[in-house]
């Protein structure tokens, strides 16, 4: 089946709409023009390209903690989309309560934000994720997972790591960053985005600088612990990104159509509790 006409959850993808949702006060970056990407715009995207399910998730950008947009485009979606909500460390389990009743399936650790040191007393928060069974969902890169990876592994909370760990290409497979990621990968805890590669790599599409990468951790983690992610509407980009062409890379280095069914379909499905 063509990759584009084959079911596939999106796992890693934003909506702005800042004309519905005002983006909130003293956000470090506010997209704007091609970086825009409304609800109606989010669905005739998805519906292009077969994408069935998708994972919002809300942006520190333009957002923040204000998830009114995010909740919104839940609500709107009967089940089709579900999402990973950003909030403040000190977040209350009603709160937590009340955002996984409306579609949230896990909370954002931003590490390439707000450093390491911001989360480093949220113990009482990842326990309160893994009793409510929410994903913690960690963005970091380089070796910034080295400091916070004991503390995930203790806290019993389900773990997502996005865009591949964001490790650095030229240091190799064995820097500590990335061999924190592989470790989490062995633990059996964790799921890891196979996505964000333009966040990372020294060359453009195909990437390949970042495919040793991508081996490994399909190694690791197996395809029942990765998804796939766009990351739509490809916020900051420094070059032309479209979502076909990161699609077909999908084939290109995955070519079994059952392994792509794994990635694309089977495992977010059941990651995330998508229906069909």
């Amino acid at each position: 089946m063509n990759i584009f006409d084959a079911p596939k959850v999106d796992c890693h993808n934003h909506i702005f709409d800042p004309e519905r949702f005002p983006y909130a006060d003293g956000v470090a970056y506010r997209p704007s023009g091609q970086e825009l990407g409304t609800l109606a715009q989010h669905r005739r995207t998805m519906d292009a390209y077969g994408v069935r399910h998708a994972l919002v998730v809300g942006p520190n950008s333009g957002y923040g903690a204000d998830n009114r947009c995010l909740l919104d485009a839940l609500a709107r979606n009967s089940g089709r989309y579900k999402g990973i909500a950003v909030v403040a460390n000190t977040v209350e389990r009603g709160e937590l309560l009340r955002l996984k009743a409306g579609g949230i399936v896990g909370i954002a650790f931003n590490l390439t934000l707000y450093g390491p040191a911001h989360y480093s007393g949220c113990e009482s928060l990842l326990r309160l994720l893994a009793d409510l069974d929410l994903f913690v969902q960690v963005q970091a890169e380089h070796d910034q997972l080295t400091v916070l990876a004991p503390m995930l592994l203790r806290s019993g909370a389900r773990i997502l790591i996005d865009h591949c760990g964001r490790p650095t290409p030229g240091l190799g497979l064995q820097q500590a960053g990335f061999q924190s990621v592989l470790a989490l990968g062995r633990s059996g805890r964790a799921a890891v985005k196979l996505s964000g590669y333009q966040k990372f790599s020294a060359t453009p599409l195909p990437y390949g600088d970042a495919e040793p990468y991508f081996r490994a951790l399909v190694d690791t983690f197996t395809l029942d612990a990765c998804v796939w992610a766009s990351d739509w509407p490809f916020l900051k980009a420094t070059e032309r990104l479209d979502y076909g062409p990161l699609l077909r890379h999908v084939e290109h280095w995955l070519p079994d159509a059952a392994d792509r069914q794994r990635l694309l379909w089977d495992t977010p499905r059941r990651l995330f509790g998508f229906g069909l």
